[in-house]
């Protein structure tokens, strides 16, 4: 009883919390885009526990790595950035593997909904800026093993 009372307490007193990590796969996903292929170390936010996590409370992140979320259905999807301190790039992504959008430089802790802009069935969260610099742009494919299996 006392440990969940130290523990609530800490919580409420602002600790921060301990992020995530979950294992990068091994597989790299590309993004073909007019300029050519850009890969990029993944982690994959497959369960609902992992996509509630997904980069909270993370204070950097390599510039060539993200983390894929997929999601059970396809779907109009909804997106924040509570206890998200790194900015970064959302790139929302149909069942079929193409950008169907892009929320570029999302604001570090802001808990306003970033929505994709149709159903889709993935989200890939690179840092602010990657979409821009790497050139990446709506109708770009994305593939990797995940994208396209069906849960699989």
């Amino acid at each position: 009883m006392i440990l969940q009372y130290v523990a609530l307490l800490s919580i409420s007193a602002g600790v921060a919390a301990a992020a995530m990590v979950l294992p990068v796969d091994q597989e790299r996903l590309v993004v073909e885009t007019g300029a050519g292929p850009v890969n990029f170390s993944v982690e994959l936010a497959l369960t609902a526990a992992d996509r509630s996590n997904g980069l909270m409370h993370r204070q950097d992140m390599a510039a060539d790595h993200g983390m894929l979320f997929r999601f059970d259905r396809t779907r109009q999807v909804m997106m924040w950035m509570k206890n998200t301190p790194l900015p970064l790039d959302m790139l929302f992504i149909s069942a079929d593997g193409v950008v169907a959008g892009i929320a570029a430089n999302t604001v570090p802790f802001s808990q306003a909904i970033i929505a994709s802009p149709g159903p889709v069935r993935y989200v890939l969260e690179l840092n602010a800026g990657t979409a821009k610099r790497t050139g990446i742009a709506v109708g770009d494919r994305v593939r990797h093993r995940v994208i396209g299996s069906e849960g699989k």
